[in-house]
């Protein structure tokens, strides 16, 4: 390692290691396999010489960051440099992300997470970083806007800035980004649409936007993620699918789709029981109103279905008890009515992972009553006449006080029935004495 590379590390080291005892190692080549330093990875050059490639900070057995640390400007002054990682480093005295203003071309793996006491935007010249492959900034404090110029980094693979303060809206330019597979920007405070470029990114494979504060109808560009895996539209304000018949059946590699707490005030779509693949399907708090799909129940490779807190009514499909791999079910607080249609193997085997609460016209009929004391607010099904014929019966919920007057007239009855006894056998015993 030449001395202005050795320099420009020690430099990053006094400034961030919490370790007082690295200055021991200063007259060894920090490069040197036989003297390598914690946190730090060297190649050699073409010069034969050694550099510094990969700086680690903040994750055992690598050296921790001191308290007071902030982020080391040194840095890119180290030519080599491939790969930066600082988790839980800046904690306490607020710092900046300091990016270079000339291109940066060796950098291909940013990962700043965890520290709290990192703040500000995220620099303009952020394409500096030309050749960018992982860009990970969650967990941190960053506010602003999301500069349109991290458009320019063309390699770029993996985009995370979630978790931090960042505000305003997802940028168009964001659709050139034609490598990425996988773009989080959860938990932040942005608004605004979900971008129709969105759907230039063909190769994303996860897509997380939740907790953000979207409006509008998910863009029907959508269809263009046919490799996605994952999507989290889950906590916005978002009020509308793409329209059928593409939309969301082009997109035949899903497996996750999570969409709660949206107002949709919308029909549940039943395309989304042309999802073969998906696993795990998250619609609660949405106002979704009207039938549970019948194509619902051609999920069979489902594992978690939550439909709670929305304005579902009608019978349950009969068909979900034939999803085989289903572990969760929640179907609280709705307005669903009718028998409960799972069999005894279903309900032992969801056990308190069903959720039925909240739907006064849910009943179990009397093969389900073993079951029926652990389902919370759903009682047995009773037969009362029908209206319309004498002799067809209408399965009602039975209320608890129906089930207490029915239990108050049944001791009346027998009451009744020993007085009579009684009287009738005295009377007996009275002209058998007379004569």
């Amino acid at each position: 390692m030449d001395n202005f590379e050795k320099e420009a590390l020690f430099s990053i080291m006094d400034s961030m290691s919490l370790d007082r005892h690295w200055r021991s190692y200063s007259n060894q080549d920090p490069c040197n396999p036989s003297s390598s330093w914690p946190g730090l990875e060297c190649k050699p050059g073409l010069d034969n010489h050694f550099h510094v490639t990969k700086l680690v900070f903040g994750t055992h057995p690598n050296p921790t960051c001191r308290s007071s640390a902030t982020f080391p400007s040194q840095i890119f002054t180290l030519p080599f440099l491939q790969s930066i990682h600082f988790l839980n480093c800046f904690k306490t005295k607020k710092t900046t992300l300091f990016l270079p203003h000339s291109n940066f071309s060796s950098l291909q793996q940013l990962s700043l997470r965890a520290n709290p006491a990192l703040i500000g935007p995220i620099p303009p010249h952020i394409f500096s970083l030309e050749s960018l492959q992982i860009l990970t900034l969650s967990q941190n404090n960053l506010q602003g806007e999301i500069p349109e110029t991290i458009s320019a980094l063309s390699s770029l693979i993996h985009l995370d800035l979630s978790y931090n303060a960042l505000t305003g809206k997802i940028p168009t330019q964001m659709g050139k980004l034609s490598s990425l597979v996988d773009l989080d920007l959860s938990y932040n405070s942005l608004i605004g649409p979900i971008p129709t470029s969105i759907g230039e990114l063909v190769m994303l494979q996860k897509l997380d936007l939740s907790s953000n504060s979207l409006t509008g109808s998910i863009p029907q560009s959508v269809e263009n993620l046919k490799l996605l895996i994952f999507l989290a539209l889950s906590d916005n304000r978002l009020s509308g699918y793409p329209k059928p018949p593409n939309g969301f059946t082009n997109l035949q590699s899903l497996q996750y789709l999570f969409m709660d707490s949206n107002p949709m005030f919308v029909p549940l779509p039943p395309e989304l029981g042309r999802l073969q693949r998906l696993q795990e399907l998250k619609l609660a708090n949405s106002g979704y109103s009207g039938p549970i799909p019948g194509s619902f129940t051609l999920l069979r490779n489902l594992t978690a279905l939550s439909l709670e807190n929305n304005h579902l009514s009608g019978e349950i499909p009969p068909g979900l008890c034939g999803l085989s791999r289903i572990y969760h079910l929640n179907l609280s607080r709705n307005m669903l009515d009718g028998v409960v249609p799972f069999n005894a193997e279903f309900l032992s085997r969801l056990g308190r992972n069903l959720d039925l609460s909240g739907n006064s016209g849910l009943c179990f009929n009397s093969s389900s009553n073993v079951f029926r004391d652990s389902f919370d607010g759903v009682g047995v099904c009773e037969s009362r006449p029908s209206s319309s014929s004498s002799t067809s019966n209408v399965l009602q919920p039975l209320e608890s006080s129906s089930v207490a007057s029915s239990t108050s007239r049944y001791h009346s009855t027998q009451i009744l029935h020993w007085v009579l006894g009684f009287l009738s056998f005295s009377a007996i015993y009275l002209c058998i004495c007379l004569i």
